[in-house]
């Protein structure tokens, strides 16, 4: 499957944007999608996960509150709406597709998924 990421930008401190994760090549509904980021110098970190079917979701502790993950399985895409943006909040984003059919764990383990996005990238200015 390719994902590709869109929706990143400059924006300032508590702003809010909406980044869309379109997939293509083959559907995505079976899969837990997640978003991660990596900012500079930092290495790559979970940020959202949701099940295949939309029921369940998980949120890193610092995002949590902020921002709210969602997939429309009939347009093939995953959402992830963030408000409240902060600075530390910079990265580029990548949303990811896990390697297992309809589990209902939700991992925010990066070994876990098996096709990635090219990221797009937030900064948020202060």
């Amino acid at each position: 499957v390719q994902l590709v990421e869109s929706g990143g930008g400059l924006v300032q401190a508590g702003g809010s944007l909406r980044l869309s994760c379109a997939a293509s090549g083959r559907t995505i509904s079976p899969h837990t999608m997640g978003w991660f980021r990596q900012a500079p110098g930092k290495e790559r970190e979970f940020v959202a996960a949701i099940s295949w079917s939309g029921r369940s979701s998980y949120y890193a502790d610092s995002v949590k509150g902020r921002f709210t993950i969602s997939r429309d399985n009939a347009k093939n895409t995953v959402y992830l709406q963030m408000n409240s943006l902060k600075p530390e909040d910079t990265a580029v984003y990548y949303c990811a597709a896990d390697t297992v059919y309809y589990s209902n764990y939700v991992s925010s383990d990066l070994s876990d998924f098996g096709s990635w996005g090219q990221g797009t990238r937030v900064t948020v200015s202060s």
